[in-house]
């Protein structure tokens, strides 16, 4: 987790960098430089792992709430899934990439849980520096998950619309915008981008010392959704560590399902040249709107079958890690290219890193395909 923060910090802020120069997402972007059926592609691989991660992270939210309160897991997922769709289609974005950001603060119950039991911290620390590690199917397919779910595709996509977004919304002209304005900008995203992925690795790396002193430490070894792992933990760690893990896994999903939806829309608005921002009313971007409820409304139908949302989120990650490859490639050409020196101005050393991450993304799912086949 900690390795990949300075790759994930780099495809953000190039992404960023992308829709802030040029008003438009990602997604605008590389159809500009790929053939159409590729642009299909991605644009459909994108759509297929969201909707899968929209449905496990519905599953979660309603089996947590039902550990509650009680009553229908089903029924509770349906409901956050009309809830976060009302809240994309009725709230303009300027209010709600708002409320998006003070959503985040509930990750914070995540450490909090982890600092309400016993753990023992220099083994903690000894094991993440000195990890116990293995080369083979399992272990890289994992690695490839890991990969997949903190270098995103849908993250990129998020990313690069959301600045072009604020360029749209604050009318600034990045293209004739002097070097003070530039540096301003990059100051502000850089901080921003550095800070929130710090952030999501600390926070992900206190979930799995806490289910590693909790779970894993009593032989609870498997689970098959995300409730089962806060249920466990009651018994185990009390009721007060019980609440905040429930109560992490509910604002995960309240933050991460409209950002799926949303990254969903983009993309394919951007690769079919259809009207689409999430600052537009309704009646105005019919067809991003009907995407965004396509992708939230599948996910709800996939939650109310009986399929592992753990295994969904497991191969959701994979599928993100496998599709990453080649739009971080598309990405790195489109600001590595004579043209693009001159337009976005991304430092020589930022590209490498970029660059970087990319082939290391690369080298991990080959060896995974190399293991798969051989």
């Amino acid at each position: 987790m900690f390795l990949t923060l300075p790759f994930m910090a780099a495809i953000q802020l190039v992404s960023a960098i992308i829709g802030w120069r040029t008003k438009k997402g990602l997604m605008s972007n590389i159809a500009a430089e790929l053939p159409r059926p590729a642009v299909y592609l991605l644009a459909s691989l994108l759509v297929a792992a969201n909707t899968i991660n929209i449905a496990a992270d519905l599953a979660a939210m309603g089996e947590s709430l039902r550990l509650v309160l009680s009553g229908s897991a089903l029924l509770y997922s349906l409901l956050f899934g009309i809830f976060c769709l009302a809240a994309e289609v009725l709230v303009p974005y300027h209010r709600y990439a708002g409320y998006l950001k003070f959503l985040t603060l509930v990750l914070l119950c995540y450490i909090a849980a982890a600092f309400s039991i016993q753990i023992p911290w220099l083994r903690v620390m000894h094991d993440t520096v000195i990890p116990d590690f293995r080369i083979d199917r399992d272990s890289i397919l994992v690695i490839v998950a890991v990969f997949g779910t903190t270098i995103s595709p849908y993250l990129f996509f998020w990313q690069s619309c959301q600045e072009a977004e604020e360029a749209r919304l604050h009318r600034i002209s990045p293209q004739n915008s002097g070097a003070a304005v530039w540096r301003g900008y990059f100051r502000r995203i850089s901080i921003d981008t550095w800070t929130g992925m710090a952030f999501s690795n600390l926070i992900a790396f206190f979930i799995m010392v806490t289910a590693a002193a909790t779970l894993s430490a009593h032989g609870i070894t498997h689970i098959d959704t995300a409730a089962q792992a806060a249920e466990a933990l009651r018994p185990i760690a009390g009721d007060f560590t019980f609440a905040l893990f429930g109560a992490g896994i509910i604002g995960t999903g309240l933050l991460a399902v409209p950002i799926l939806a949303g990254s969903a829309a983009y993309a394919v608005a951007e690769c079919s040249g259809m009207r689409g921002s999430l600052e537009l009313p309704a009646d105005r971007a019919i067809g991003f709107y009907a995407i965004v409820g396509a992708a939230t409304l599948s996910g709800v139908g996939i939650s109310l079958t009986r399929i592992d949302p753990i295994a969904m989120l497991f191969w959701t990650a994979v599928i993100n890690g496998v599709i990453a490859v080649p739009i971080m490639v598309a990405t790195m050409h489109i600001v590595s290219t004579s043209g693009g020196h001159r337009k976005f101005a991304v430092p020589r050393w930022r590209r490498a890193r970029g660059w970087l991450a990319t082939a290391l993304m690369a080298v991990t799912v080959g060896v995974f395909g190399w293991f798969a086949v051989f």
